[in-house]
């Protein structure tokens, strides 16, 4: 009979303890808890320690900190008839748990499908120069959209980022060749922008030589020292006669005094 009292203790006592641990939940700080009675949404609670009722109660557990979710590669068409594969990243946290518990049956799924339709469906109305260049725009566009859509459902969109675009090869080939040819054509202009300012400068150094004649000659004699240092060849150069022609007035004017001096 003891033997008997004692088996039945012990198996109340694990009954006991069973109830008890069926009856308490931890939530962490970053979880909340939907509670539903007899299937009724009865409202949140956590963090931390929580009762229910074994049976008649039941408890969802809802993270609420921002999930970071992987969209696979989409096949896009653009607006002008490219077609690529992008993929993109979304940043989502639950702000409401009990819409996310009760009006989606898997917010994740969710999320997960409508990114990847809105993620098509959006970059299909850019042209492939506008996806390159206005990589921000189309993310906030994105995040824009997202949001209005999971707002029912208790979920903030907090960011979305396209991560890469993959294009086909010939397109990379294509744009290849465009940016090799802009290259060569910046570089063309910046040769005959060099040019011109190379003839500019000529033409008002020949404007002021032409007032000042001593300047060409010392600007042919200049020439010369720079020949004669380069090359040790002998170099025979024609001497005008604008250079001469100073030393002749002189001597000139000199045999003229000197003849006036002997009358």
């Amino acid at each position: 009979m003891i033997d008997l009292l004692g088996t039945n203790i012990i198996w109340l006592v694990i009954i006991l303890m069973i109830f008890l641990s069926s009856m308490i939940k931890i939530l962490s700080e970053w979880e909340r808890g939907v509670v539903l009675r007899l299937g009724r949404s009865v409202g949140i609670r956590g963090p931390g320690f929580v009762l229910i009722i074994p049976g008649i109660e039941k408890l969802i557990r809802v993270d609420t900190r921002i999930i970071t979710m992987d969209i696979q590669p989409q096949d896009v068409i653009t607006l002008d008839n490219i077609t690529m594969k992008v993929n993109a990243v979304i940043y989502f946290k639950v702000v409401e748990p009990e819409s996310a518990i009760v009006k989606i049956e898997d917010y994740l799924f969710a999320t997960s499908q409508l990114a990847q339709t809105t993620l098509r469906s959006t970059l299909g109305q850019y042209q492939l120069d506008d996806l390159l260049s206005n990589r921000d725009k189309i993310n906030h566009t994105l995040q824009d959209i997202l949001d209005k859509s999971t707002e029912s459902w208790g979920i903030k969109v907090t960011n979305v980022e396209v991560k890469h675009i993959d294009l086909p090869i010939e397109m990379q080939r294509a744009m290849a060749r465009q940016a090799e040819a802009e290259r060569t054509r910046r570089a063309k202009v910046i040769s005959a922008e060099g040019e011109f300012q190379r003839a500019q400068r000529l033409s008002d150094a020949s404007a002021i030589i032409s007032k000042e004649p001593a300047a060409l000659q010392l600007a042919y004699l200049q020439a010369l020292a720079d020949i004669s240092g380069e090359s040790k060849n002998t170099i025979v150069l024609p001497l005008p006669l604008d250079i001469i022609k100073p030393f002749m007035t002189a001597a000139e004017a000199l045999s003229q005094k000197a003849e006036s001096t002997k009358s």
